[in-house]
């Protein structure tokens, strides 16, 4: 009811209003109802998260993790909460007891492991005896659900947290690589969960449950093109490769594709036989029903069994067998399979083929969108006096044009082109180039006013030039700004890449203060080892910085996003 001062008003208000008026005074009063409804159901947030502090550490190897946490580091700003960021790498591990509400965001690497600049944390966590019963924490694992060990740093790192003693604000969430969405979601939910915990300590936050694993979106397409780019006469051989899809393909420069092989004919008929078993023999594999001969030849990874899938083989079979890596072919053959025993068994404990991801080379402005390209060397090596192939490059290389292949795109959100005024100083030896021809291409189809300046190292000049022909015209038409080659195998002294970094000294420092984004991709060890460490000495050199400047130097890049690495 309405006091009899404010009803005369509202009556001369009303009284000579037209009925436009009258509509646009409902409106307007509906308005205030439902806003004032709205904010009185909204959880008040801030107050609970008001002045909490929280570290976040990264540990990231392509950059995805550090991505992910500047984003969820100005979330929980928005808050109120104070935030502290910091690497793996840099983090001082004699200060963890002293934290209070701790987030970790780490992926996973290769056979389970942490990244090279998280290792240090991740062997303190699992070498430290100190109890941490006053810490809250709770972590992000982020992975690549085709691999088995789908996150395993991630849950390595939270099960070690909680024997130390530490609390979990949160329960972990794995995440695929599709990654940003489902963990903004949980972090939202998670961070009221350090408010309760901190502002009533009788209340126990409430667990978020993990992200699902998510469905990749897999292409269809056909091999349209594959060309040996090596000459006659050279060692290697590095196939470009241009595969057509009946669809638009969703990738961006920087970018790769993730490819699963299929086992060499000849081992699946001799792993069968070894099994004294049948090819159209049917197994039930994951609720399906599928032949012995298809499941080992398109499903299981036979090539090189990691020692856990050895160690369970060795007790399944009740046979003393060391600690190794070993193919399926010649652990049937020095450990034959006892008699009686089941080969339901065996295919239980093996591991799918993992995917092998090419960076790809092609531009979608560039090239077009249902078109993708891949720069893919043939990895060739011996043992035991006889030469072997890589699973995967050896499959590609094998490929006939109009042979069908499936893919999915493996987003880098952390290796991305600048803004388009930016300059871009691209180091890529062999197949390290692959990315930076997508860079040009791209570059040039969107007319980028920025500069760019290639280095590319290979052996021989006459037989190894990569792309030597698309440089060359790149060159010409001023869309590739500078370009220095090193062939090593071309002069008595080996020249790499570094060498023509240090040769170029001035200007390349003259180009970083200008703004440039640096970017280095292919053989993580020594290749990406060495090019930093050149351009640490380069900017102590030029600068007249001492080795800890230099070095915070290089830090402060790659916290701006300046220096990247695409490594492997």
């Amino acid at each position: 009811m309405l006091t009899k001062s404010k009803e005369q008003l509202l009556q001369s208000l009303i009284q000579d209003a037209s009925r436009q008026e009258l509509i646009w005074m409902s409106g307007y009063l509906s308005g205030l109802l439902a806003s004032s409804a709205e904010s009185k159901s909204l959880p008040q947030t801030s107050s609970n998260v008001a002045n909490v502090k929280l570290t976040i550490i990264y540990g990231t190897e392509t950059g995805n993790a550090k991505s992910l946490s500047v984003k969820l580091a100005a979330i929980a700003k928005k808050q109120g909460i104070k935030v502290k960021l910091e690497s793996a790498e840099q983090y001082k591990t004699n200060t963890l007891s002293k934290e209070e509400n701790l987030l970790i965001v780490i992926s996973t690497q290769g056979d389970g492991e942490p990244p090279i600049a998280a290792k240090k944390f991740y062997d303190f966590l699992h070498h430290e005896s100190s109890s941490l019963n006053n810490l809250k924490y709770a972590v992000i694992a982020l992975g690549d659900s085709s691999y088995p060990l789908f996150c395993k740093a991630g849950e390595d790192v939270d099960i070690q947290l909680e024997k130390l003693g530490a609390r979990r604000f949160a329960q972990v969430i794995k995440c695929d690589t599709d990654f940003e969405q489902p963990a903004a979601q949980w972090f939202e939910n998670a961070i009221q969960n350090i408010g309760q915990s901190s502002a009533a300590s009788a209340i126990q936050p409430k667990a978020t449950a993990p992200a699902q694993k998510h469905t990749k979106k897999i292409y269809q397409g056909i091999v349209s093109s594959i060309i040996n780019l090596n000459d006659t006469g050279s060692s290697k051989e590095t196939y470009h490769i241009e595969i057509d899809a009946d669809e638009e393909i969703h990738y961006l420069p920087g970018d790769s594709i993730g490819i699963i092989p299929r086992n060499p004919a000849h081992a699946v008929e001799e792993i069968i036989q070894l099994m004294n078993a049948k090819a159209d023999d049917i197994i039930e594999y994951k609720g399906n029903e599928i032949t012995l001969s298809d499941l080992l030849s398109s499903k299981l990874n036979i090539a090189y069994l990691p020692e856990r899938i050895v160690k369970k083989y060795a007790e399944l079979t009740d046979q003393q067998i060391p600690d190794t890596k070993i193919s399926l072919n010649d652990l049937l053959k020095i450990y034959p399979i006892p008699e009686n025993f089941s080969i339901e068994d065996l295919i239980k404990i093996l591991e799918p083929i993992t995917p092998r991801l090419y960076s790809v080379s092609s531009s979608p402005s560039g090239h077009g969108n249902t078109s993708v390209h891949i720069t893919v060397s043939k990895n060739k090596f011996k043992v035991n006096d006889s030469f072997k192939y890589g699973l995967c490059s050896k499959y590609l290389s094998d490929f006939s044009i109009n042979q069908e292949l499936e893919f999915y795109v493996h987003p880098n959100n952390a290796f991305r082109l600048p803004d388009e005024n930016k300059d871009v100083i691209m180091i890529g030896p062999g197949t390290g180039i692959a990315p930076f021809r997508s860079f040009l291409f791209e570059r040039d189809s969107n007319g980028a006013a920025g500069r760019n300046w290639l280095f590319f190292g290979e052996q021989h000049l006459s037989t190894d030039f990569l792309y030597q022909t698309e440089i060359q015209a790149l060159l010409e038409t001023g869309v590739l700004t500078k370009f220095n080659g090193a062939f090593s195998r071309d002069t008595e002294e080996k020249i790499y890449v570094q060498h023509r970094m240090e040769q170029n000294a001035k200007e390349l420092i003259s180009w970083i203060d200008n703004g440039a984004h640096i970017y280095i991709c292919g053989a993580k060890e020594p290749m990406s080892v060495d090019v930093e460490n050149t351009l640490k000495k380069i900017i102590a050199t030029e600068k007249n910085f001492d080795d800890l400047q230099a070095s915070n130097y290089i830090d402060e890049l790659k916290e701006k996003g300046r220096l990247i690495k695409d490594v492997y």
